[in-house]
Order: structure tokens, then sequence, then C-alpha cells
């Protein structure tokens, strides 16, 4: 109803539960009153709304009103009746209740009397509650039994609309956080956690405090007016006295910290007269501490707390009662010394003996064997056996000794005796023992010890330290630095020159030979792992000829002989014709391939007279037999990604192979799982990370769960010292490379690529759930193949041929590539374009001979190694008598690693790989040492397809690459039909007429 003035209003309000107040208005014949005009009527004073024009209104139980939050209905109760409405105002008889009260609010807010509510505290809750001067009233409470939480929340609103009050609020919070809510009942689990039997057996949290306004004072709600604090004080027998400890109550002056009074026997005649008005603080504490501690007695005359404890008591009061006096803010005065002691848990120490890697005894491999001496670390103190059981028969936990307390655990000694007796059996500690320990401490190198945190082998290196000698040290801070590696010499023999961080590369090669532990050289592509890795083989190859030459006896770069290079058929020649460049005219070369290679006794002569020995990874496990004769110098893995499966027959035959030194080279140490990374370490450094199935239970499986940054630290900090990785984008190795581009071309497919791509997908979803594992497995990944066939062209999965216009057009992709590549080849520029498919290469290749009339190569898995060879060369030089090709396709797998292609200044990925790394490389054929131009990376993405997804996924991947840790394809396959089909699913807006 609309308002006049004659109306007569009632008014009313009701208490919404947790809101508010609803407030709204009735004429004396019980018809409701528009809450809009009412509102006018209630506001014209009330210049905050507006004068009632921006009141909020609400409806409650068929009621609707205006409605008022807990804070706005305080000022609101506080002044209704004053308005100078048109109409008659009346007001419900509770009325006189509610502006009794919100007036006393209203002052209270303003004055500051509330305060947190002590007894909702110590149910695990938070409520603000009013404080009001003792010569107030509390509020009526009369029929209001919502008035706490009417308080409570209007206490909250007015904090929060008053800038300077929040502030302060925030700011006590982060100093006392015991004032959060559940602060209460995490004290009290806390007090729990902590009590023992030298504490009152019935504790409650009430005991951690003597009142409220004790409790106040200690969250700094309120200002404590008393100038002393009570606490108690632990004296420690002196030098030449038994071995009696003092427990006494003490008053510590707060403008004087440093003056504290034992309180006397009549519990006054020791204080300073100013304190005797607040001698009952004193009592109330002193009761209070009569309850928390058990030492004392519960006597009501008591008027001081004194008492005598042996070492043991003295312990069990320093290490577990003191930690709930502390939390009932009850001051502790303590020997200065103990802080330490109780940071110095004992320890088992293996002193490293000083001669252990010194030059007159140099380590070779990290299967050797460490001599050291054992000894107990007692804070710091160290003791011998026989003086650790001799302090042991005391039978007390805190002892004297050489002038320092220090504290005995019988159970230590008992662990640190089961230890030794273990490593005993284990006939001492490996070198690679003692890297572990030291890479695995908190702490970085430091020069004294290092401790081990967890193990593989029954935690036998957990609970001890090994402390370097000096030898072992400075080894540990070049390992862990790197940057620290003395610099040889460049081979003489070697025909070319070193950029300064190659030759930093092909010194720590060196320095590691020296020591015996493998390295894995994880330059980014292009950098020249190769030189550095042909500089290196001349470097050992002239000292052992000076050694012979000289007759020496110590060889610290390991003796002569042979070296294997294993590597990718692919690169074979590329391998070949870069030593032929670099080495000496009499380098001794022999390419272990084809169908002439030698075998047997043969094969073994050929091995003494040459210096090099260059095969395959298909040939390293065919001809295992004849690899394993020899004693290698030095073995290296280029592309070692090729091992990444530790399982497969290849991988461990490579790693069955014997040499003095191990090394891997690889762009991507690890491309999809961790486990790469194991398979590739435990070549080089043969059970360095111990066995696949521990290695995998302590790091791959927690890592690919839940990513635990302390465990990807782990790793990162084992495998570090003897990986060594730069990037293009380093500004340290000053490359002056030009930039490369990336860039996505997106397309869309074609009607006749559309209806195969849902027929393909169709026809297996409507298989999966008849299949067993194995065999849905199977078909999962060969629809994965298909699809991608799909989106390069339908004739891939059809296999009906065709040339010309028309049959390019059938695939929007094969059209746009087309169409790119004749546009660069106008302005002079070459190209490498990338498939996975060889079908997609040959049909690549006709198209573009087509369309751009001259010849393009393509380089797949059958190409053999003299026609790949002269490929590469005609690529890069033109020599080939025709003229130099402006396209070279290439199957992403035979032409993705090992090559120099720097001639191309332009890189097309036809077809999505599941793994950037992969990508990556065969990018960085183009984008190397050698490149002269800016290179265009271009990626093909088919849309509202798979491909569009898998280049999400990609993008995704990155990240969890970079963190040493990444996903494979085969998850796909353990996705239910409903997840395919979300992954599978082609969007239709995206396909062409």
């Amino acid at each position: 109803m609309t308002v006049r003035d004659e109306t007569v209003i009632i008014v009313s309000a009701k208490w919404l539960p947790t809101r508010g107040f609803l407030v709204y208005g009735e004429t004396e014949y019980g018809e409701a009153v528009d809450a809009e005009d009412l509102a006018l009527q209630l506001f014209q004073w009330d210049p905050d709304s507006y004068y009632g024009t921006l009141c909020e209104f609400t409806e409650w139980k068929g009621l609707r009103g205006i409605y008022l939050s807990p804070l706005a209905a305080i000022r609101f109760f506080a002044r209704s009746g004053t308005a100078n409405a048109r109409a008659q105002l009346d007001y419900r008889p509770d009325y006189a209740t509610l502006q009794r009260v919100a007036a006393q609010l209203l002052e209270a807010l303003r004055e500051g009397w509330f305060a947190p509510d002590y007894q909702t505290w110590l149910r695990g809750e938070f409520r603000w509650r009013l404080r009001m001067p003792n010569e107030l009233d509390e509020p009526s409470r009369i029929a209001l039994d919502y008035l706490d939480t009417w308080v409570h929340q209007a206490i909250v609103e007015h904090i929060e609309t008053n800038s300077d009050l929040q502030d302060a609020f925030h700011q006590l919070l982060q100093e006392y956080p015991n004032l959060e809510p559940a602060a209460g009942i995490a004290a009290q689990e806390s007090l729990a956690t902590i009590a023992s039997d030298s504490l009152a057996s019935e504790l409650h949290l009430a005991d951690l405090y003597v009142d409220e306004s004790d409790w106040l004072t200690a969250i700094g709600w309120m200002q404590d007016q008393t100038p002393f604090r009570v606490g108690l004080q632990l004296v420690e027998p002196a030098q030449d006295e038994a071995e009696i400890w003092i427990l006494q109550v003490v008053v510590q002056d707060k403008a004087q910290v440093d003056h504290v009074v034992p309180v006397a026997d009549d519990g006054v005649s020791s204080l300073p007269p100013a304190w005797l008005p607040f001698r009952d603080k004193i009592d109330a504490q002193m009761n209070r501490i009569r309850r928390l501690v058990s030492y004392f007695g519960a006597a009501d005359d008591a008027q001081t707390l004194r008492v005598e404890l042996d070492g043991n008591l003295a312990f069990t009061f320093l290490s577990e009662t003191s930690q709930v006096l502390s939390a009932a803010g009850v001051p502790l005065f303590v020997p200065a010394w103990w802080a330490k002691v109780q940071r110095a848990a004992p320890r088992l120490k293996a002193s490293v003996r000083s001669t252990v890697g010194s030059p007159q005894q140099s380590l070779f491999g990290l299967n050797q064997t460490i001599a050291f001496d054992w000894r107990y670390a007692l804070g710091e103190i160290d003791v011998s056996d026989a003086e650790f059981a001799e302090l042991l028969a005391q039978k007390q936990r805190l002892v004297r000794f050489r002038g320092h307390w220090i504290q005995i655990d019988p159970d230590f000694y008992r662990r640190a005796q089961r230890l030794k007796e273990h490593v005993a059996r284990r006939n001492g500690l490996s070198l690679r023992d003692v890297i572990e320990m030291h890479l695995m401490s908190e702490s970085p190198a430091s020069g004294d010890s290092s401790t081990a945190d967890d193990d593989r082998d029954e935690a036998v290196l957990k609970g001890f330290e090994v402390e370097l000698n000096q030898h072992l040290y400075e080894m540990m801070r070049t390992l862990e630095q790197q940057v620290e590696i003395p610099v040889y010499d460049v081979p003489k023999t070697f025909r070319g020159a070193l950029r300064p961080y190659q030759k930093q590369g092909f010194s720590w090669l060196l320095w590691l030979r020296k020591y015996g532990f493998g390295a894995c050289l994880a330059d980014d592509m292009g950098l020249g792992k190769t030189v550095q890795y042909i500089a290196y083989l001349l470097a050992i190859r002239e000292a052992a000829a000076d050694a012979r030459e000289q007759s020496a006896s110590a060889q610290t770069l390991m003796p002569h002989g042979a070296s294997l290079l294993i590597c990718p058929t692919s690169v074979l020649g590329n391998w070949q014709k870069e030593l032929e460049r670099f080495g000496p005219d009499d380098l001794r070369i022999y390419i272990h391939y084809g169908p002439s290679r030698l075998h047997g006794e043969a094969f073994e002569s050929k091995v003494k007279t040459s210096d090099i020995v260059i095969t395959t990874y298909t040939l390293a496990n065919l001809d295992e037999q004849d690899l394993t004769q020899v004693e290698w110098n030095s073995i290296c893995l280029d592309e070692a990604q090729n091992i990444k499966n530790a399982h497969t027959k290849q991988s461990q035959a490579i790693r069955r192979l014997r040499a003095s030194h191990r090394i891997a080279m690889t762009g991507t140490p690890m491309e999809n799982r961790l486990t790469e990374l194991w398979s590739i370490f435990d070549f080089i450094n043969p059970g360095y990370l111990g066995s696949l199935r521990k290695f995998s239970e302590r790091f791959v499986q927690p890592i690919e769960r839940t990513r635990d940054a302390e465990l990807i630290r782990r790793v990162q900090r084992m495998v570090r010292p003897f990986l060594l990785r730069r990037v293009k984008t380093d500004p340290r190795i000053e490359l002056d490379l030009p930039d490369k581009v990336e860039a996505k071309v997106y397309v869309p497919l074609t009607a006749e690529q559309a209806a195969l791509y849902e027929s393909v997908l169709q026809d297996m979803l409507e298989k999966l759930d008849t299949l067993m594992p194995m065999e849905r497995r199977g078909v999962i990944l060969a629809t994965l193949t298909r699809l991608k066939q799909i989106c390069d062209h339908p004739s891939l999965v059809l296999k009906d041929g065709g040339e010309g216009r028309a049959f390019m057009a059938r695939s929007a992709k094969v059209e746009r590539l087309v169409e790119m590549v004749s546009e660069l080849r106008a302005e002079g520029d070459q190209c490498l374009v990338f498939t996975q498919f060889v079908e997609a290469g040959t049909l690549l290749q006709r198209a573009l001979e087509e369309v751009l009339e001259e010849p393009v190569l393509f380089l797949h898995g059958g190409v053999q190694k003299a026609k790949r060879d002269e490929m590469i060369s005609a690529f890069q030089s033109g020599d080939d008598g025709v003229g130099r090709p402006g396209v070279f396709v290439l199957s992403l797998k035979a032409g993705g690693v090992g090559l120099n292609l720097t001639a191309a200044n332009h890189v097309f990925h036809f077809d999505r790989w599941w793994n950037p790394a992969i990508e990556n490389q065969a990018t960085d054929r183009a984008f190397r040492i050698g490149q002269t131009k800016r290179v265009q990376v271009h990626k093909f993405v088919a849309l509202g397809t798979l491909e569009e997804r898998i280049d999400e996924m990609i993008e995704r991947k990155l990240a969890l690459s970079e963190d040493v840790v990444g996903l494979g394809e085969q998850w796909i396959t353990e996705l239910s039909s409903t997840e395919l089909r979300d992954l599978f699913a082609l969007r239709r807006e995206w396909v062409t007429d």
C-alpha cells in the first residue's frame, strides 16, 4: 500500500538468522506497506542511504521489507523514532528493547568496548563479545536470544568498514596467531602431544592462563600493567658440586630484563617494594605453574616453588616440560648452552683419511672403496667408542664431559653399533656412497661434512655423516659448481678452434675421466657436442702417446687403446667426415657397419690398430659378442636417448660393454619419463642411481604422481655433477645466433577428411568395450595413427594415390604447405619439411616437385648411407652437379637428429609429434652453429581435431619436461571410452565444404 499523510504505519523488526534484520510496515488494518515507500519514511534523516533511496530490500517468510545488516541495524534502532515522516509511525512493543540495546551497542563500538570471547576460544571457536566498563550495565538480554550473534557480526562489520581497525586487527593476527578461530582446540591437541609423565595427569587448556584477562593480555588485546613477569629458572650444578639441579620460581623486571629475582621462602622479602601491590599476580601465576608441573607439591600453604632435580629429571624438564610451559606463556630461564645441545643431535661420523683422493692415491670410479675412521660427535665434542661406553654407564641423560654439558642417547648408541656392523658387511663405503651423502645434504658443499637423509639400501647411509678431507672437498666443490674445472689445453692435433664454452665442456670431460666418473654432455642442439668430443678423443690419444714415449707409470687420463662411438645410422657419415675434418691425417677410424664388417679375431685385430671405432645402436646389439671382447678406452653414445628404454635388448647390451670411461651425448637426456634419465646414468656411472626398481620407488613414482618439488630437487642434485647442459639462449654462451621465430599454421579439414575421420573414430569406439586390455590398447594406438594420417591427407588411409591440383585439394594442409614453400622459394630461401610418415613424405615430395618444377630431396629410414650423405652435401653446398636443392623433406625419426642442415632458414612440421623434445631436435637441424639467417619455424595444426589437442598438450608438457618429469603416449590407452571420445572428437565447425 502507498503511504499517505493520514496513514498510521506500525513498524516491526524481525531477526534473520545469521544475516541481520528485516524491517517492515503494516497499516492499522493489517495491510502491508510498500517497502520502498517505507524506506523513504524511515530514512529521511539518513544521508548514507541517500535518504532512503539506496536501501536494500529482501523477502522472508512472505514478508517484504528493508534489509539491515547487523551494524546498520544498530545505527537504525539507536536513532529510530526521530524521523520526520509524513505518516504517523507506531512501533511494536519490542522496539523499546531494540532501541535501548542498540544505543548501548553503538556506544560500545565507538568506545571500543569489545574483545575476543575467551570461553568460545576454549571450545575452538572465535567470537566477539562486549567488554563494558565495570560501572556500566551489560545490554538487556530480555527476549533477545540472538544478541550474542548480533553483537559478534556487528563488531566484524564494524572492523571491516574501519580501515584503521582492520589494519590493527590483521597486525594482531600476525603477531598472535593463537587468536585465530579453532586455535583453542589446536592448542589443546598440542598440549596433549607434548605432555608426559612429568606433567599433571589431567591438564586443561584453561590451565594455560589464569583467567580471561590473562588470556587477553597474552594475545595482545589488553596491556598488562604489571611491572614484572613470573617464570621458572633451572640452575645447573656448580663445577665442583654434586649433580643437583635447582628449579625455582623467579620474577623478571620488564623494564630491566637482566634483573631476575628468585622468590624467597616467605615469597615477599625478596621483592622490590614497588612490586608488592601486585603480589596477587605472583600467587596466581605460582598456582598455575603448580598445576602445570608435577615436580611441585599442591600444598595450599606453600609460599614458594623450589625443588632439587637429578640429571635425568633436569633433562626431562628441558626437553619436554619446557615445551608445555612455553605454550602456556611461562617465561623460562635455562642454561644458555641448552639451545645448542638440543639442536646438536648425536651423530656418527665417518672421517675420510687424509690421503684419499690425493695425487698419491687417485680415485678411479664410483665403486672405489674409501678408507675412513669412525667417531662419535656429541654436540661439539668428539668421543671414541670406549669413552661413549663409559658415559653410558653413568645412566644420566645430561653429563658434564670435558667442561661441556652433553646429552647421552642410549638408543643412538645401539643404532650406531648396528650401522657400523652393516657397513662392515658391505666392505665399507664406496665413493658413490660418499658423493650421494654429500649431495643429499641440506646445505651446499661446506668443507666439513654432509648427511644422507635417504638411501636405497636399507638406510645403510642414513644416520651418520661423512667428513670429507681436503682433497675430496675440493673435488666435490668442483663437481657441484663445474665452473672451477681446470681448463686443459686443446690438443695440438685438433684442426680447428673451440669456443670458450666448448673448451670448458671438453675440459669437463677430461676432468671427470681423471676421477673415473662418467659424463653426460647434454648441450642444446647445435652447440657443438661433436667437436667437444673430438677434442676429448684427441687429448686422450696424445696423452697415451706421451705416456708410451716417456714410459710413465702414472697416466692421469687412463690407458691408451681404441675408443668406441655408437650413433644412429643416419649420422655415421657425418661423424666420419667431422673426424676427418677436425682430426689429424693419421687418426685411424674404423666404421663397423654394413655386410662387410669384421667379426671375431679379425675385428679384434682391427680394433688394435684403430683409434676410434664407430658403429650403430642396432649393431651394438647384434654384434654384442664382438664389442664385449674389447676393454674400450672410452665409449661414447651420440644421441644417447636411444637407450632411454632400459628394458630393450639394445639398451641392455650397450650397458654391458666394458670401458675405462663412459660418455653420453644428448640434447634431450629425458624425453618423456624419469626412467630415461636413469637409463643414461646407469650407462655412464653404473649403479650410481641404484637399481631401476629402487629408483622408481624412490623418485619416479612419487614425482610423476605429485610433482614433489623436494624430490625433483634431490634428483637434480644427484645428476647435476655428471651432467653438463648449456642452451643457445644463455647469454654466457655468446653464440651470436640469429633469432628463431615459431608460428602455428592452423588449417581446416576438407569434408572428405572429416567424414573419414569420424568413420574411423566411430569404428574404434564401437569395438573398445568388447576387447581385452591388450587388444584395446593396440586398437587405440592404431586409431591414433590413422587419425593423424587423415589430418595429413585422406589418401594415406585410403591408399588411392593420385596427383595434380585436384589431388592436393583433398587436403588443406597440403595446399597450404605448397603455397608457403612456393613463396619462400621465390625469394631464394631453403626449407626443411618434417613428417612422421614415410607415405606422407613421398606425397609431399611428389606434390612439391610438380608445383615448383625442381627436384625435392626426401630422406627417410630406407635411404642408404651413401645416398644420404650425397643428399645432405647437395643441400648444404650444391655440389651435386645439378644445382642446389631448395626443399628437403625428412621423416622425423631419420632426419630429426645428428644432421647439420644450416642452409635452410625455414622449418615446417607438417604433422605434430607427441614429444616437444623430438620436434625441437628436428628444428635444430637448421637452428645451430653455422646458421646466418633468422630461422622461421612453421607448425601445422588441423583445427577441430586431435592435432589441435596434441598442440595444447605439447604446450603443457613443456613445463613438465623442465621439471625433469614428463608424460608418455601410453596413458591414452588407459582412458575410458568417454574420455577417448572427448579427446579424439571432431569439432565440425572447422570443416570446409
